[in-house]
């Protein structure tokens, strides 16, 4: 019999050629395999990585994992062909027959006729360690390695289908979806957080900026959506967005991706509240109906009692309330605050996670803010000495702020003492433009998607939700 090295070394040498008395094995993902309704001895071809190698005295037994599901598939090989290099983390082809399995742990598994490594790894020296549960602070480390844990696994998984369930409510509910810039000349939200684009100074550009304007990373797809609302009743982007923010929070990030609407002839906050819950129940509800196993592992290891509290905020309708019944609430509160809460002034994330304990830890709207809080395109309620806008939050529990949006400023005249008080009248002509040729009431609002991922998932950092988050003083890879 050969050496496990010699049948190693005579499985590499063997052409890809299927062998005559046999058919071609079909390529599976693991996700298919597992999900076999019946096996009938067929030939199959899994590729992978090595999740688990547990060798007998006859018996080799391999868990080999391609990111399609959360479960591994079990191989099941001759102890021949065991070898140093078939090692936790190693890349893997196999082929085989895929058989009932006997064990109750698994209704399939991969009865190997020939294993090929595919790359060595290095058990000793890999970050990530066998059987042990690495904790998300440790991962942050190493962020070229963290999505070959199951945490993290199962965190992307879910945040893919998240995608797709976002897009799936917008498109069943008559959005179209629009590619706004990822560059742009405006500063939608007047925070001043901006990251500006200059070509390298390798390139030799004759005008004194690349586009003639001052240019930056986008804030928001809010203002280009307008644009887009004057030709389409109800329309949608998801993407990156970026704000040059000097924060180490757990609720932050400088590159992040937004979910933002806009909806034409909407007259009241009710409609646009509406579609928030609608977006955030569905996309929530198809979540957990397509993930159960990933969403699982996160309630269960990551954080503890998060089922109750969703299915909690699932069920319940959401609440609304004014900023001024808010700041009421605060003032009245027994807990002390960091920042004092004052009419006029801005809602900081203590306070927000103060309403949402307060209205039952179910998600809360906030309306109607001072109008010298908000930005210049928000609609003016005309309510007297208070002076506040038709601006709406969506308060979630364990995040704080999810959405936020508003009606926007569709009267010419109000706009343009808006924008001239603030100085942008030049600058925003072209949006004066947009009331000037058959302006109608409209609204719109941003979700932030990493933030949402939060929530569903209990998931206290937002550096964990995200591929490759990237902060203060950290941009790797």
């Amino acid at each position: 019999m050969f050496g496990a090295r010699c049948l190693l070394r005579a499985l590499r040498s063997c052409t890809s050629a299927p062998c005559p008395r046999h058919k071609p094995s079909a390529r599976l993902s693991v996700r298919d395999a597992l999900g076999a309704r019946s096996t009938n001895g067929e030939r199959v071809k899994v590729q992978g990585w090595i999740r688990s190698v547990r060798s007998q005295k006859e018996v080799l037994f391999l868990h080999v994992n391609d990111g399609s599901s959360l479960e591994s598939l079990q191989v099941v090989a001759d102890s021949s062909f065991d070898s140093r290099e078939l090692a936790f983390g190693s890349s893997v082809e196999v082929q085989g027959q895929l058989v009932k399995s006997p064990s109750k742990k698994q209704n399939v598994e991969l009865k190997a006729e020939k294993i090929e490594i595919v790359g060595n790894c290095d058990a000793k020296a890999f970050p990530l360690k066998y059987k042990e549960r690495h904790p998300l602070e440790y991962l942050r480390q190493y962020p070229h390695l963290r999505c070959r844990t199951n945490a993290l696994g199962s965190i992307l998984r879910i945040r893919s289908e998240a995608t797709a369930a976002i897009h799936s409510f917008f498109k069943d509910s008559g959005f179209v979806h629009i590619h706004t810039p990822i560059i742009t000349s405006n500063d939608c939200e007047g925070a001043g957080e901006l990251f500006q684009v200059e070509p390298s100074s390798k390139i030799k550009v004759p005008e004194e900026n690349f586009f003639n304007v001052p240019a930056f990373l986008t804030v928001s797809g809010q203002l280009h959506l307008e644009v887009m609302s004057g030709a389409f009743t109800q329309v949608f982007t998801f993407g990156p967005t970026f704000r040059a923010e000097n924060s180490q929070s757990r609720r932050h990030l400088a590159e992040f991706y937004m979910v933002e609407a806009e909806i034409s002839f909407v007259e009241s906050l009710q409609d646009l509240m509406q579609v928030m819950e609608g977006l955030f129940k569905t996309a929530t509800m198809m979540v957990l109906s397509n993930c159960t196993e990933d969403v699982e592992l996160c309630h269960k290891f990551i954080a503890p009692g998060q089922k109750d509290r969703l299915e909690h905020m699932l069920k319940n309708n959401f609440l609304i309330i004014s900023y001024t019944e808010a700041v009421e609430i605060l003032k009245q509160a027994s807990q002390n605050f960091t920042f004092t809460p004052e009419w006029g002034v801005d809602l900081h994330t203590e306070h927000e996670k103060y309403l949402v304990k307060h209205c039952g830890n179910i998600p809360v709207f906030v309306i109607n803010y001072p109008l010298a809080l908000k930005p210049f395109y928000m609609r003016d309620n005309e309510d007297g000495p208070q002076h506040t806008v038709a601006a709406v939050d969506l308060l979630v529990p364990g995040v704080g702020e999810l959405f936020g949006g508003s009606l926007r400023e569709e009267r010419y005249h109000f706009l343009e003492q808006q924008l001239a008080r603030s100085g942008l009248t030049e600058a925003y002509q072209w949006y004066l433009d947009l009331r000037r040729f058959g302006s109608v009431p409209h609204g719109g609002f941003g979700m932030g998607f990493e933030r949402y991922l939060q929530c569903i998932l209990g998931i206290d950092n937002i550096k964990d939700v995200i591929p490759f988050p990237r902060f203060t003083h950290s941009c790797v890879l």
